[in-house]
């Protein structure tokens, strides 16, 4: 059984063929899905999608891109709408600073709530970081030594510093199809210093589609994929790579867990 901890299947890009997508899925072993919340508005398209779905769950945040639309977001509108049991994790949140679409301080004003949310929750919070390790770590370390929470480092491929300093922090880091690239050497070094016990697998579709699917719209039964790519390169099965993944992720994403009870 396979879990992909990142779907963006609100996207238009799902409107012609979404229940087949679904069901490809399901048929290649991908039973669990993390609906990602990617700006406040979407929050009831995605609930629509997920919240009839018992293998389904959800995020609630606002991804660093939309922060300037968004500065008047708070940690308590994030905490009363992650009161449904359906929502599994506080994000996609964090800073990015390679396409400057917002505006480094209001990323940081809104990832902070996002922090102070998961702290209040319990929720684990998915942290997207691009050229931004410095701020990135300062952040986290600073309010988890106020008050310790889970971290997803989400689609990680920042730097060997950043992760050492969120291993230190228990982090956990998703693998995403960029791992399977020729050129992601970087990305391949890092995974080299992800503890077994806190790496899991996404595909953050309809993005990043793993080899031998590259240059086509990423599906969750692509998750297959970077399960067999990381199962070889950590030296384990494909049986043992999916396995200690989908443990990992109900263990990091508790109420997944709970509602699977």
């Amino acid at each position: 059984m396979l879990f992909d901890t990142h779907i963006n299947l609100h996207g238009e890009v799902y409107d012609e063929d979404r229940q087949d997508v679904i069901e490809r899925a399901e048929a290649a072993g991908v039973k669990l899905f993390l609906s990602i919340c990617d700006k406040p508005e979407n929050v009831a398209a995605i609930s629509a999608i997920s919240d009839p779905r018992p293998n389904f769950w959800r995020t609630v945040g606002c991804h660093p891109h939309y922060a300037k639309d968004h500065t008047d977001l708070t940690s308590e509108w994030l905490v009363s709408v992650a009161q449904s049991p359906k929502v599994a994790a506080i994000g996609e949140t964090g800073l990015d600073q390679h396409y400057g679409y917002s505006d480094l301080d209001d990323q940081k004003s809104v990832f902070q709530q996002h922090i102070e949310a998961a702290q209040e929750t319990g929720l684990p919070i998915v942290v997207h970081t691009r050229e931004a390790d410095d701020e990135t770590g300062d952040m986290l370390e600073a309010a988890y030594a106020q008050k310790p929470f889970k971290i997803l480092m989400h689609c990680y491929t920042s730097g060997e510093r950043l992760a050492r300093r969120a291993i230190d922090l228990d982090a956990y880091f998703s693998v995403s199809g960029i791992v399977t690239f020729k050129n992601a050497h970087d990305v391949r070094a890092v995974a080299e210093l992800y503890p077994q016990d806190r790496m899991i697998l996404e595909t953050d579709c309809p993005y990043l589609a793993p080899v031998p699917m590259r240059g086509r719209r990423n599906e969750p039964a692509f998750l297959t994929h970077i399960c067999e790519y990381m199962a070889e390169f950590k030296g384990v099965s494909t049986d043992e790579m999916s396995q200690i993944t989908t443990d990992n992720a109900l263990r990091l994403f508790s109420r997944v867990k709970e509602g699977m009870a």
